[in-house]
């Protein structure tokens, strides 16, 4: 065997091996098994060389020319079929898979069984030299077919990446493809013809870990493991004797068996970075999906709202007049009938203005106008008009002020007035009984207002949700079924724009409970 042919067989085991890593990959994408055919597919052209070149006998030197030229041929479509999969994650459908590799299927009838391609072949050293068909011309054009379309699908995919580096990598695989093209078919130099493909699976490789359609490391290890074990199987195979070769395969087995162990923990810390890595991605677009819907649906309620508002408004309006008598008398029946409706539309106003605010908050929309203010006064105000509400209860309602307007707050008057109307309104409409405690009081450069009622009370494991948006304890459900718990959730962000804190206290259900609002000092 000469030099030359070692060197093919060298060179095409190396294109098997690298077939066999890219197959044995833990995540194998269309684009990476597609490699894996192609590369298979040179080494068995590279063998088919190597045994034309090696062997003496007439019939075999026949069989292995009519090998190179069918391996030879099938190189262009498993390239082409490369090219199509490259960059991306989806399979061919089986019709673009049959168009490309039936041809081939047809060729190897013609290869092997009839004389119209190529009828043999003969040696003079390591220069090959074959006996051709009439239809010759074929291969030919089925070769360079599949060639020319690869280069245009590899030229359509640079066009169309934005990616500087996946670029490059379009570039290396072409490069590596014109760098073997020169000497693909050259008979006085067929030995030759192997060892340029090494350049080019290499090129690719090297294309397919910057793509991150291989794991290197997996990789490294598989050949790591690999020459451990071949270097052991060379080993035991120069054995002298037969205890030698006992006492050498022992260790052999050994290694096979601890090697496989390694592979395949390898393997599945891959496979468990790369689950992570996936759900991370799904994660990461479910998220991002989720914001464009919530964004969608804050723009909806924002023109729903602004829509409804003004008929609502004249509904209201109208109501209020003939209630009024602005239209003339009107009998008790339907004066109890417009009365309900103006209830109504006043809820419907009240929660129209708590979607438009949902939609401001979420938008970043709220404007505050920030000043020099007294908290007493704003809660003073706030009891004189609920004080209509609380005497047909039958609720006291006691203001306990610690203050005395020794501080101020620095702050917006109208969104701290919401503060308060929300959780005076909240203690009262969840109270049969009172009294309700309204104290303010200075605490360590803070006021701290609290509200105490003697109402329904919470559970402790609803606490956490009563400032979140749209939560309601199963007691308010209960008790006020109209309500959509937005209130609390404007108090939340209210005070943190004012950087402050909310929250709320209560013993459970039954036991009433305490909500307290605490602001920082001007």
């Amino acid at each position: 065997m000469t030099q030359q042919v070692l060197a093919v067989f060298v060179v095409s085991a190396i294109d098997f091996l690298i077939a066999v890593v890219f197959f044995l990959q833990p995540r194998r994408l269309p684009a990476t098994a597609a490699y894996a055919i192609f590369a298979f597919t040179a080494a068995l052209w590279g063998f088919g060389i190597g045994f034309f070149l090696w062997t003496t006998n007439q019939t075999l030197t026949d069989f292995f020319a009519r090998l190179i030229y069918f391996a030879g041929g099938l190189i262009a479509p498993t390239f082409y079929y490369f090219t199509l999969l490259f960059t991306k994650e989806n399979a061919l459908s089986f019709r673009k898979k049959t168009a490309i590799f039936l041809p081939s299927v047809v060729f190897f009838f013609f290869y092997f069984f009839t004389d119209l391609i190529i009828k043999g072949g003969w040696k003079i050293g390591v220069a090959g030299y074959f006996v051709y068909g009439p239809l010759r011309l074929l291969f030919y054009i089925h070769l360079w077919l599949f060639f020319i379309l690869a280069f245009r699908e590899l030229l359509k995919k640079y066009r169309a990446a934005s990616d500087s580096a996946l670029k490059k990598q379009i570039i290396l695989i072409t490069l590596g493809t014109f760098a073997a093209l020169p000497l693909f078919y050259n008979s006085r130099f067929i030995w030759m013809g192997p060892l340029t493909t090494i350049i080019w699976v290499a090129l690719v490789s090297y294309a397919l870990a910057r793509h991150r359609l291989l794991n290197a490391k997996v990789i490294a290890m598989e050949l790591f493991v690999f020459l451990i074990w071949l270097s052991a199987v060379i080993e035991t195979a120069l054995s002298q004797s037969g205890g030698e070769l006992v006492r050498k395969f022992t260790p052999l087995v050994v290694v096979g068996f601890f090697g496989y162990l390694l592979i395949r923990s390898v393997l599945r810390e891959v496979r468990t970075r790369e689950e992570i890595e996936k759900l991370a991605h799904n994660l990461e677009n479910a998220n991002e999906k989720l914001t464009k819907l919530d964004e969608a649906k804050s723009e909806f309620i924002s023109l729903a709202g602004n829509q409804l508002r003004a008929p609502l408004t004249v509904i209201k309006g109208y109501t209020s007049l003939v209630l009024e008598g602005s239209f003339g008398d009107i009998d008790k029946k339907a004066r109890g009938a417009l009365s309900r409706v103006s209830t109504a539309t006043n809820q419907l106003i009240k929660l129209v203005a708590e979607l438009l605010d949902l939609s401001r908050i979420e938008a970043g929309k709220i404007k505050y106008e920030f000043k020099k203010m007294y908290l007493d006064d704003v809660v003073d105000e706030i009891i004189k008009e609920f004080d209509a509400i609380f005497k047909p209860k039958g609720i006291l309602v006691e203001f306990k002020n610690e203050n005395n307007r020794a501080f101020s707050v620095f702050g917006d008057a109208d969104k701290l007035r919401e503060i308060v109307v929300n959780l005076v309104d909240n203690a009262l409409k969840y109270s049969k009984i009172g009294p309700i405690l309204i104290t303010l009081r200075p605490k360590s450069q803070r006021l701290l207002l609290s509200i105490q009622d003697n109402g329904v009370g919470i559970p402790q494991d609803e606490l956490p949700r009563l400032f979140t948006k749209f939560g309601r304890t199963e007691i308010a459900q209960k008790e006020r079924p109209e309500g959509i718990g937005l209130g609390l959730y404007f108090v939340k962000k209210i005070a943190e724009d004012h950087k402050g804190r909310v929250w709320a206290e209560s013993e459970g259900v039954g036991k009433g409970s305490t909500f307290f609002a605490e602001l920082p000092v001007a």
